[in-house]
């Protein structure tokens, strides 16, 4: 999923048939896991869907490039889940791999 994901960054929205949290974390890819525009798009993605675990999960993800860890792990205690990226792209590529498969 993460290559269908890094293909399609060249164009201006996601794939239509991804799902929401994964439309979220191809915003994060495009803004190149960093604050931005697209940080914004997905954190608004996040928030549309509270309760929900994937939309959580990502949740926890965009807190933790904002640099909120308390946020950050919240979201992520929220869900049950722990980091298991050693970085933030590390921890993107974990959160794709497990939501697309």
């Amino acid at each position: 999923m993460s290559d269908r994901i890094q293909t399609s960054l060249d164009g201006a929205q996601p794939p239509a048939d991804l799902s929401a949290p994964l439309q979220a974390l191809w915003w994060l890819k495009k803004g190149d896991l960093h604050m931005g525009p697209e940080w914004r798009t997905a954190h608004e993605i996040c928030q549309s869907v509270d309760g929900d675990k994937a939309h959580d999960w990502v949740h926890a993800l965009v807190h933790w490039i904002e640099g909120d860890e308390s946020n950050a792990n919240y979201w992520y205690r929220r869900v049950g889940e722990q980091r298991h990226g050693t970085d933030i792209a590390g921890e993107w590529q974990y959160i794709v791999d497990r939501l697309g498969g």
